[in-house]
């Protein structure tokens, strides 16, 4: 007997499948916004994943200031017991999204499904409905059994899933993004304002990778939302609004999730600033976090996001091949992957140099020599590891690019971040490396740095200092230079 047809959509206007257009042009700023979008979403939700359905201001209860040594605010546990930099529910299905993403060459609501009923199998934490919606055979009529089973569908769990798809879609005009979104939302939320919610945040996330305000941009956004769901949403998401609320519902629900994430972004301009507030709110803490994370990360670029959280970040996706991890160097590579580019290679190996001792307690090494490091020792990698230090307890690594032009979007935080680094690590007591992959001009950017702020001195002055020390140490990046000049 003939197998049924496969539908066509998923809902009235919504594909079931949509392919991916050509890669976009963009330049090296503009990747490393796309990789603070899905960076900053995995970080928000580990971060916020431990305060999860605890009262607002839980997080400052217990970190009243910023933990700048160890493992940072990373801390794991809450309800499920998730690990130091653990991402939950959230960040998984954004990754069986992306997998399905570049594996079908679009959206394929076929294989979408197939890998989240594959992630479901095991997974440690699902929402109610999608794991009702997520138990049936098939995809048709799913969705809508979920909602009447419930009675209700406008969740969050389409609009936390979403960065993947604005990255994906980010070279493309919003109108056929938003339509993506709105199509994978529908799979597992059969009521309208899921996928709507969805949309916008994949709208907010594709302004910010192109270098716009995302929240400068919101009229516009909005102006694409049907006019049954755009009142409430442009209520909501409006400067006047305050979290908490008594006649909100829950941030669970898409409303008051998007709206939360999005007057966290709206009031904070640091990145580190914007999750605090977000997860302050409490409630469902991780998502709204995974989703403030997302804006901000574009906003902001990777180079915002604190290396005392983006380290740490790991996890696991079940998917129908079998199980895929991830840290913070495979989600920067399936970023770029969203966007057409390849994974970071491995340079050519250096002959070994370093550790050396170029003040008390703190040494430079190239990527080679920092691995004789004690695992005791604090590491401040400024370049790819490609997971040599995974068994030195504190370590960071900090996203900062050697390339003449513009190469880096917020060079100034990604070093005062390495700085900040080495002098919690040696207020722990503990000796630090500093490294890069051949030694040279990163090492000595940050060193410097370091050197100027604790001891008062020019960039000419900190170039002595070190030359005499670190014999690897190179100034031929004149932005380098310039920066510790003009910035530092």
């Amino acid at each position: 007997m003939n197998e049924p047809e496969r539908p066509s959509t998923i809902a009235e206007g919504l594909p079931a499948f949509i392919a991916l257009p050509e890669p976009p042009s963009f330049d090296a700023i503009t990747v490393q916004r796309v990789i603070g979008a899905l960076c900053g979403s995995a970080v928000g939700d580990a971060l916020g994943a431990p305060f999860e359905f605890l009262p607002a201001g839980s997080y400052r209860a217990r970190f009243p200031e910023p933990v700048l040594g160890g493992t940072g605010e990373m801390c794991g546990g809450g309800t499920f017991n998730w690990r130091v930099g653990e991402f939950t529910d959230d960040t998984q299905m954004a990754l069986a999204l992306a997998q399905s993403v570049l594996a079908s060459g679009g959206f394929d609501a076929d294989d979408v499904w197939a890998r989240f009923v594959a992630w479901r199998r095991k997974a440690k934490d699902c929402g109610i409905l999608t794991g009702r919606v997520l138990s049936r055979r098939d995809w048709p009529g799913a969705a809508y059994d979920g909602h009447v089973a419930l009675n209700r569908s406008a969740a969050n769990g389409a609009l936390m899933r979403i960065t993947p798809i604005a990255l994906a879609w980010s070279g493309v005009d919003e109108a056929t993004l938003m339509t993506v979104a709105r199509a994978q939302a529908a799979l597992t939320h059969f009521d309208a304002a899921a996928g709507w919610g969805a949309a916008i945040a994949a709208a907010l996330i594709r302004r910010a990778v192109l270098g716009e305000d995302p929240i400068a941009a919101l009229p516009e956004v909005l102006a694409r939302v049907e006019p049954d769901e755009r009142e409430r949403f442009a209520a909501m998401l409006d400067v006047s609004w305050e979290p908490n609320n008594a006649d909100d519902l829950s941030n669970g629900s898409v409303w008051t999730c998007l709206a939360q994430a999005v007057w966290a972004v709206r009031h904070n301009d640091r990145f580190e600033d914007v999750l605090v507030a977000a997860i302050e709110l409490g409630g469902d803490t991780d998502t709204v976090a995974t989703v403030a994370g997302a804006i901000a990360g574009a906003r902001d670029s990777v180079q915002a996001i604190p290396s005392r959280w983006l380290t740490y970040i790991n996890g696991e996706l079940e998917t129908p091949e079998g199980v895929v991890r991830f840290d913070n160097a495979g989600l920067q590579d399936l970023a770029r992957a969203l966007v057409g580019r390849g994974p970071v290679a491995a340079t050519a190996a250096e002959p070994s140099a370093g550790p050396t001792e170029v003040a008390p307690g703190v040494h430079a090494a190239n990527l080679f020599g920092a691995q004789d490091a004690p695992v005791s020792w604090g590491v401040v990698s400024l370049c790819r590891t490609f997971g040599a230090f995974d068994g030195h307890a504190a370590r960071r690594e900090v996203f900062l690019i050697d390339q003449s032009g513009p190469a880096n979007a917020d060079p100034v935080t990604a070093v005062r971040d390495a700085v900040d680094a080495i002098d919690a690590l040696l207020a722990e007591g503990r000796t630090v490396v500093v490294h890069c992959h051949g030694g040279h001009s990163r090492t000595g950017l940050v060193l410097k740095a370091w050197a100027m702020r604790t001891n008062g001195f020019t960039e000419r002055e900190a170039h002595v200092w070190l030359s005499e020390r670190w014999d690897q140490y190179q100034d031929y990046q004149k932005s380098f230079i310039e920066l510790l000049e003009a910035e530092w």
